[in-house]
């Protein structure tokens, strides 16, 4: 009796410690690496890769998280400062147009140039956040929340699954084989120990299979992954590359016309214009033409004139003009407050006047543009 007391307890104790070396390497989730219960080589190499594809797949889904909410808040940020700019652009403009009276309306006149450059950059501005959200932050975000990722972690969930199964039949292997050892000639549990090993090998079988699947789908996971979060940073790197280029294209732009300007400005005396009159945006009052007063070294006596676009125009309403670079304008009208009437392409309006100059002599063809 005391003897057989002895073997179950050994028993028992053998039994406890193989089931606390399971819950040690399983009970804190995910994967965990057992080489002391299942020994096969192959199926250990099965599951280590699985173990590498999940923690590389949880990283870059990680990473891809940390990119699309950089991206927002780089978009939220951009978006502020787009109004900012904006609001810039609008202030300088209305100096431009309500300042043109003074002394000297170069001021005004930079002030309307600026105004106009600021409100092109404005714009790229906004082509690159909607680039960043369109290219960037749309596609990521797609795969974080997509299905094919979590349907690959779903695989090596079940596969792990299935291992702590075939951990927990090898542990019952175990005891059926010492009970066997302990009585030989019991039938029953020669029975038992063979059902018990009938069926790990089903266990090991299908979680080879399972296994197989599983790093399928995560390798596939993977490499998509890799591949379209480069993607997209490469995009990301182009746009802003794009914006910064077509910035600078414009301030090299405005510089130039700056300080062709300012040496204006050093190099000759300011116009002085006498009488304040309102914008030629209300008609009523932008009809009144000033003869026999002086406007950036031109006489205005009613009579019409040619003048050559040396300033591009973008018009703010259906009353002004837009113009380009090297058209020909026929001046009608000339307001005191730096803004003059006249027509281009067929369409007559209003434009800032400091943005033409006079021209005595033009080709045939040229005013042929004109009308």
């Amino acid at each position: 009796m005391d003897a057989l007391r002895k073997q179950a307890t050994k028993l028992r104790e053998q039994v406890a410690r193989q089931q606390q070396a399971v819950l040690k390497q399983f009970g804190g989730g995910g994967f965990g690496i057992s080489d002391n219960v299942i020994t096969d080589e192959a199926e250990l190499q099965q599951y280590r890769r699985i173990e590498q594809l999940y923690i590389s797949t949880r990283s870059s889904k990680h990473f891809q998280r940390d990119i699309v909410r950089g991206v927002e808040g780089f978009i939220v940020t951009g978006s502020k400062q787009v109004e900012i700019g904006t609001k810039l652009s609008d202030d300088s403009r209305k100096y431009g147009v309500e300042n043109s009276c003074t002394s000297d309306h170069t001021l005004s006149i930079a002030a309307l140039i600026f105004s106009q450059a600021r409100s092109h950059m404005e714009k790229e501005r906004e082509n690159l956040l909607k680039s960043l959200s369109t290219l960037v932050v749309e596609p990521l975000r797609a795969m974080v929340v997509g299905a094919q990722l979590e349907d690959a972690r779903h695989l090596a969930q079940r596969y792990e699954k299935m291992r702590q199964e075939a951990e927990t039949q090898t542990i019952e292997v175990s005891k059926c084989q010492i009970k066997l050892r302990e009585a030989p000639g019991y039938v029953d549990n020669s029975l038992k120990l063979e059902a018990a090993e009938t069926k790990l090998q089903e266990l090991k079988s299908n979680m080879t299979v399972l296994g197989k699947e599983a790093i399928a789908a995560m390798a596939a996971v993977e490499a998509q992954q890799q591949r379209l979060t480069l993607q997209r940073l490469i995009a990301m790197i182009e746009s802003e590359r794009s914006y910064h280029l077509k910035s600078l294209q414009i301030l090299d732009q405005i510089a130039g016309e700056m300080v062709s300007k300012r040496q204006g400005f050093e190099a000759s005396p300011s116009s002085v214009l006498d009488e304040p009159v309102p914008p030629p945006q209300s008609c009523e009052e932008a009809d009144g033409v000033y003869p026999s007063h002086t406007f950036d070294g031109l006489t205005d006596c009613m009579g019409y004139f040619l003048g050559e676009v040396v300033h591009s125009h973008q018009a703010e309403s259906d009353a002004e003009l837009d113009l380009s670079v090297g058209d020909f304008v026929v001046v009608r009208k000339v307001s005191k407050n730096g803004w003059a009437e006249g027509e281009c392409k067929g369409k007559a309006g209003w434009f800032p006047f400091g943005y033409v100059e006079r021209r005595d002599r033009v080709l045939a063809s040229k005013i042929a543009e004109i009308f």
